[in-house]
């Protein structure tokens, strides 16, 4: 499975929504939502060195964070390659280590990032031992059918689509899409460290799997083109469960680290 680049990290917006619509550059939000928390004391301290010490153990603090999101988030896709069932305590003396008290933040950050980039939910099954299996976001099986070949997952991307065409209306023209998936530092025709190639995954591979449906705009000269829901995608979720999972992440304005392409 090719292992994920994590010197460098990036945030998403705080919502499903916003993120599809409004999120600034990847680029631009190295460490994003956590740097912008981190510095907020920078303008409610005086300029004295005790205040100036403070904010710097801060930041230093909020990058060994996520660090160790980034950590913790490789680990997990590997275990999601093996088909592995997960331990907490693997995870505390494999990952954290001796930070092991930051665990509850750490594991809670590296899951939302699971499931809003890659597309794929933390389910524990054994409470008393604190055991974990991941399974798919919204039940759909898009992450299965690449297990062979031991690639990342990439339902993440598939759910912000879906999610989009439904805040449509049902419909979305490909500029539309285009243009959101940009302010996510995904651009048709460029290679993503976690998604490849774009265009072709959402105009060939997922309308050939039936999750997406690729058609030209009725009338439109010069041809214009538009994307809908696929009857697969019909048969695994509904357009309620999208929108339950979009007040859930609405609900508790998530951050997630995946990391930035070169």
């Amino acid at each position: 499975m090719p292992v994920v680049p994590t010197n460098e990290l990036c945030t998403a917006e705080e919502d499903l929504q916003g993120q599809i619509q409004a999120q600034g550059p990847v680029e631009a939000q190295l460490l994003g939502a956590e740097a912008e928390d981190a510095s907020t004391p920078l303008a409610s301290f005086p300029p004295d060195s005790s205040s100036s010490a403070a904010v710097d153990a801060e930041i230093l603090f909020k990058q060994a964070v996520n660090v160790m999101t980034a950590e913790l988030l490789e680990f997990l896709l590997l275990k999601y390659g093996t088909k592995e069932p997960i331990f907490q305590a693997e995870m505390l003396n494999r990952v954290l280590r001796d930070n092991q008290a930051h665990f509850p933040v750490v594991f809670r950050k590296a899951t939302q990032c699971l499931q809003l980039a890659f597309g794929v939910d933390m389910k524990e099954v054994d409470h008393r031992e604190h055991i974990y299996v991941m399974v798919p976001t919204l039940g759909l099986t898009l992450n299965e059918m690449q297990r062979g070949g031991q690639s990342i997952p990439k339902a993440g991307l598939l759910v912000t689509v879906l999610s989009l065409i439904l805040v449509a209306g049902d419909r979305v023209c490909e500029e539309k899409v285009w243009g959101a998936l940009s302010m996510m530092g995904v651009f048709p025709g460029i290679e993503h460290c976690i998604y490849g190639e774009p265009k072709e995954l959402l105009t060939q591979v997922w309308v050939q799997a039936g999750y997406l449906e690729y058609r030209q705009v009725p009338y439109s000269h010069p041809a214009r083109y538009e994307f809908l829901w696929g009857p697969r995608a019909y048969a695994e979720t509904s357009k309620q469960q999208v929108k339950d999972y979009m007040h859930r992440v609405n609900g508790r304005r998530p951050r997630f680290f995946p990391p930035r392409c070169a």
